[in-house]
């Protein structure tokens, strides 16, 4: 079929598409004004999404991501919010609403269920475009049912949100608090660790107690240092106590007086023995002095060694002593080191769980205050009035869309005639139907000759 027999087919059977759209305006005018009137409210959010937290300070750079505004109209879309605005609204309670629930159903499922779909099939959630704003548009047959369900779905997406974001912050506060709990517990007990030992031990001031102990060490090993140099020279001096060399003997005035006595009373004697001689009485007692002078000359020495001896065994005893002492005290500061590195662990237990508790107690602070927050980054622009014209029907629309269709409804009838009844519009048409050559063709007469009775023309 080509254009011009498509033509040809139209202005033969004009009368049907006219016909056929007619018929289609008149249905659609009559079903637009016989459905019932349906209104359309809307509300308008606008959703913040570069100020930073007001807790931690931070962007959430979720919230700048691509896909964040399509998931915030899937979130209004959603059953959670759908269940939410019924119970804002209190539409489950309701005895009709209940009985018509039943009748549909026959008491399967959930009412607040049944409810929330029939809410989410007359919702239609857009977002503005290049901007951060999202329209709420709810339809029903009451323009103020309309519009206090549109401001429902905006404070039930509201209270979602919220809830979607401080439910994480409330978990973590649980476990937060759970957490701070078990670090302040193992603080005490370190704190317990350190007092007990302290008092098991009688430890007042480790770090004082291992100076004064060391500086005892220090000064008892000082002491036998000196003692055992003097135990030495006292060992040197015992080996040469029966010798003049001693320095006690020599440096000793009394024997020195007693040396020099001695002397002039030998002059004496070697003088009386060469004039009186030797058997004189004088010599005699001159002798006998002498004698005695050397006597006391040796018990003088005697004397001396004997205090050198003396003074050997006490630096001895003192040595022994001593050595002792400061074997004790080695032992001692030996056992107060071990007590002051214990007590270090000890601490830096005390430490390390003290650093644990702060920052537990503080990420548990911090989390506590984010899951009691009430602030979110959506707000309200417009909220939704009832409005005053329906939104459905739209006669207008309809009927320019019902011409449309029945132009083509017409043309498409037409042709389903044509092919049904199929007639000889031009010279194709019966060349294809009888398969013959044309051999020439008459026009159609414009108009009708007048007849006369001898059959010629007028």
């Amino acid at each position: 079929m080509n254009i011009q027999q498509f033509f040809l087919i139209l202005r033969a059977r004009w009368r049907v598409a006219l016909l056929v759209l007619l018929a289609t305006v008149a249905i659609t005018v009559l079903a637009s004004l016989w459905m019932a009137r349906q209104y359309t409210a809307s509300a308008a959010l606008v959703l913040d999404v570069k100020s930073p937290d007001p807790v931690s300070g931070l962007v959430l750079q979720g919230m700048v991501a691509p896909g964040y505004m399509a998931t915030q109209i899937d979130i209004i879309n959603s059953d959670r919010v759908a269940k939410a605005v019924v119970k804002l609204l209190h539409l489950d309670e309701g005895t009709a609403v209940r009985q018509q629930w039943l009748s549909n159903t026959q008491g399967k499922g959930q009412l607040s269920d049944w409810l929330a779909s029939l809410l989410q099939n007359k919702l239609d959630v857009k977002p503005a475009r290049e901007s951060n704003v999202i329209n709420i548009n709810y339809t029903g047959t009451d323009p103020d049912f309309a519009a206090a369900v549109a401001n429902a779905f905006a404070q039930a997406y509201i209270d979602v949100n919220l809830d979607l974001r401080l439910a994480p912050a409330r978990q973590y506060a649980a476990f937060f608090s759970e957490q701070t709990q078990a670090a302040r517990e193992k603080l005490e007990t370190a704190q317990k660790a350190l007092s007990s030992y302290l008092q098991s031990n009688g430890i007042t001031s480790a770090d004082e107690r291992v100076d004064f102990e060391t500086s005892k060490l220090n000064e008892t090993s000082s002491q036998l240092t000196g003692v055992q140099g003097m135990t030495t020279d006292s060992q040197s001096k015992r080996a040469q106590a029966q010798s003049d060399t001693v320095a006690e003997v020599m440096q000793s005035p009394l024997i020195n007086g007693m040396k020099a006595d001695i002397a002039r009373m030998q002059s004496r004697i070697s003088e009386s023995s060469v004039n009186l001689g030797s058997n004189h009485p004088q010599t005699l007692r001159a002798e006998s002095e002498l004698n005695s002078l050397k006597a006391q000359l040796d018990a003088e020495t005697k004397k001396i060694s004997a205090s050198i001896e003396t003074t050997y065994q006490v630096g001895k005893r003192r040595e022994h002593e001593l050595q002792g002492a400061l074997a004790t005290q080695k032992s001692r500061v030996l056992i107060l080191n071990k007590q002051r590195d214990e007590l270090n662990v000890l601490r830096r237990d005390i430490e390390s769980a003290q650093r644990a508790f702060e920052m537990v107690s503080l990420r548990a602070s911090q989390t506590n205050i984010e899951s009691r927050a009430t602030q979110t980054n959506i707000s309200v622009l417009n909220s939704a009035v009832a409005p005053n014209a329906p939104s459905k029907p739209r006669l207008l629309i309809n009927t320019i869309v019902s011409i449309f269709l029945g132009i083509l409804l017409g043309v498409a009838v037409a042709l389903m005639l044509e092919l049904a009844n199929r007639r000889v519009r031009t010279t194709d048409d019966l060349l294809e139907l009888l398969k013959m050559p044309l051999l020439g063709s008459v026009s159609a007469a414009s108009g009708r000759l007048p007849y006369t009775p001898t059959g010629a023309r007028a």
